[in-house]
């Protein structure tokens, strides 16, 4: 980026390119607000160099948008992406592949805000437009696949979501082979489908074969080896098998801070995890320990209302109450709640699940003080 800018000027396509790839990396790390700055950059050069409707300037808004995703801001991800889709549709056209790709993103979006009906609607669109234009078993549309069968999963249609599922990983395997990295990502989403339904034991017998998979094919220390493992400590935690949950966790913990850092989303969803498994097994004093690092953390590296932030505050609300500390609980589960309301609104399940959650708290402890 330094040398390009230096040769061939701050404002020339190939240094916003390098400008757009240096903000990627940083977005894999979780350094959202360095990608935020290079990104917001990238956009504004582009618009005033290229235009505001040139393919770049569109793709580096759909990148701004991805981090603003990235961050729970859905509403200024929502603004960005109906603005890339609309425009893409006028310049390259409806069934451009870019645009199927924007209303993907935009559908993502609307599915992390509870809006399932409308990120269905799209989901369909994009996937019926994609295997018109590109074919039953292009890997996009796969992908469209899949993507709709995750908001059938978000609805608990556990049946559509499982059909599509299995068309899904039978496809892949064919094209794509039985150890390709999609293949193991839609056999890890069908493991979902099946946790959900408490179909523990043909959740785990897929576990192992992604974990065990990719352990070979991408190294034990390979961020998606890790997320495999973290999903099957979460099945093994279902089925109460604590001591191999707790076993995998810690590993996955471990792993997750040397490899990414101490600070990186997934080490801190693997604490959380792993303070989950302490929960279930009544070790509160560890469990809170493991929440209060995780909760801190992500207020310092994802910000106070980050989602990933409000699903801790809500995690340690509950450890708290668990030990009888109903006071602090309740201020807790207030906090989350109003913060939820503000953020996601008031009908997604999330913030209807923390509002019942604090209105039956304070109703015991009503009772408790009479």
């Amino acid at each position: 980026m330094e040398t390009s800018s230096r040769v061939l000027g701050a404002e020339h396509p190939d240094t916003l390119i390098s400008m757009a790839n240096l903000a990627s990396t940083y977005r894999n790390q979780g350094r959202w607000k360095e990608a935020e700055e290079l990104d917001v950059q990238v956009m504004e050069t582009s618009s005033r160099v290229l235009g505001a409707e040139h393919p770049d300037t569109l793709t580096s808004m759909a990148n701004l948008a991805s981090t603003y995703r990235n961050q729970g801001r859905w509403k200024e991800a929502e603004e960005l992406e109906v603005q890339v889709m609309e425009a893409r549709k006028r310049v390259l056209g409806a069934e451009h592949p870019d645009t199927l790709t924007s209303m993907a993103n935009l559908a993502l979006t609307y599915r992390n805000q509870g809006r399932w009906k409308d990120a269905e609607k799209l989901d369909v669109q994009v996937m019926e437009t994609r295997k018109r234009v590109l074919g039953a078993e292009h890997p996009d549309m796969l992908t469209s696949m899949a993507s709709l069968a995750l908001t059938y999963r978000n609805q608990g249609r556990w049946k559509k979501a499982e059909e599509l599922d299995v068309q899904v990983i039978e496809t892949r395997k064919r094209v794509l082979g039985v150890e390709h990295p999609n293949t193991l990502i839609s056999m890890g989403n069908l493991a979902s489908t099946y946790w959900n339904q408490g179909r523990w034991k043909e959740a785990e017998e897929l576990g192992v074969q992604v974990m065990e998979t990719r352990k070979r094919v991408l190294g034990a220390e390979h961020p998606d080896t890790l997320t495999g493992m973290g999903n099957l400590a979460s099945t093994y935690r279902n089925q109460g098998r604590w001591k191999e949950a707790e076993e995998l966790g810690v590993q996955v913990m471990e792993t997750s801070s040397r490899v990414l850092g101490a600070e990186h989303p997934d080490t801190l969803t693997s604490m959380g995890n792993l303070a989950s498994t302490y929960r279930n097994q009544g070790r509160w004093k560890e469990a809170e320990e493991l929440e209060v690092q995780v909760m801190e953390a992500r207020k310092r590296v994802l910000g106070a209302e980050h989602p990933d932030t409000l699903t801790s505050i809500n995690n340690l609300a509950f450890t708290l109450k668990s030990q009888n500390h109903t006071e602090e609980a309740i201020l807790l589960m207030e906090k989350c709640f109003q913060i939820r309301k503000q953020i996601l609104g008031l009908q997604h399940p999330y913030t209807e699940t923390s509002l019942k959650t604090l209105n039956k708290w304070q109703m015991e402890n009503i009772v408790i003080g009479l």
